[in-house]
């Protein structure tokens, strides 16, 4: 593991939320005021440990995970569900795999200079999101 993904990230481009956020079942009011935001991502790091808290002036999320070891994750003031979730290392991605209610759900983070990339799945939709370090 060389990167480090400790930061505040702000978000600077979004494919595919509105399509992502249909298939986990997110009311249409909902989508469209999520469409409209730039979140902002910190993530703390700590080896394998992590904390990421996605900040909007609409709603908060936050997640706290160990690399390798599968943890409940609720996932409140997103779609509402709860699911097992396990984050591995792939290279110097960090890649989650949820499993519960949606299949081919989880999502992907890595970092690409002073970049970090987020694709979200869910069935057959993929979110693709772009940070920039602040």
């Amino acid at each position: 593991m060389a990167v480090d993904y400790n930061g505040t990230w702000n978000m600077i481009k979004s494919e595919n939320l509105d399509s992502y956020m249909k298939t986990l079942g997110i009311d249409f009011a909902t989508r469209k005021i999520a469409n409209l935001l730039k979140p902002q991502k910190v993530i703390q790091q700590n080896g394998n440990h992590f904390t990421i808290q996605t900040l909007s002036t609409f709603r908060n999320y936050s997640v706290e995970f160990t690399v390798g070891e599968e943890f409940e994750e609720d996932t409140k003031g997103l779609d509402n569900r709860k699911c097992q979730s396990l984050v591995t290392w792939d290279n110097d991605r960090i890649v989650c795999v949820q499993r519960g209610e949606k299949s081919n759900r989880g999502w992907t983070h890595w970092v690409e200079g002073d970049e970090l990339f987020l694709e979200m799945r869910c069935e057959d939709q993929i979110c693709r999101q772009v940070y920039k370090k602040q």
